[in-house]
């Protein structure tokens, strides 16, 4: 088996902490706003449309569709293998919720802008890390 890129992790906060931690569930899970329902991404201890200060974490269903990629052929990492696709995905519960991420399981000209995936999670010590791959037929 591969060894697995070099990642740099983030750090757990009471905020964040749903969002890198729901992969050990299966689960993608962003910040909602408990009053106008709008999702809260990246984690922010207000909501930035209504100003509400409870937010909550939910999951979405983990679907998605290409909203921007570029295929990066430079190894700036040690061990991820160039060409990877690094892309900004807009989740399916509201396309506005876009997430910067990198696509696997796909060769990268392969890739078009609204390709549907889904995520899947790469586990890493305390966190899992969310990336998407070509969502099922």
């Amino acid at each position: 088996m591969a060894e697995a890129p070099f990642r740099v992790l983030p750090k757990l906060t009471p905020l964040s902490e749903p969002f890198w931690t729901g992969g050990e569930h299966g689960e993608l899970r962003f910040l909602r706003c408990t009053a106008c329902r709008s999702w809260v991404h990246p984690p922010q201890p207000v909501c930035p449309g209504c100003y509400e200060k409870r937010l909550e974490p939910e999951a979405v269903s983990g679907r998605a569709h290409v909203y921007s990629f570029t295929v990066n052929h430079q190894a700036w990492i040690p061990g991820l293998d160039e060409p990877y696709v690094i892309a900004i995905v807009a989740i399916d519960e509201d396309p506005s919720l876009r997430l910067t991420t990198n696509l696997v399981d796909c060769a990268p000209d392969a890739v078009t802008i609204g390709m549907p995936v889904q995520v899947v999670f790469e586990p890493r010590d305390d966190v899992w890390i969310p990336l998407f791959r070509p969502a099922d037929a």
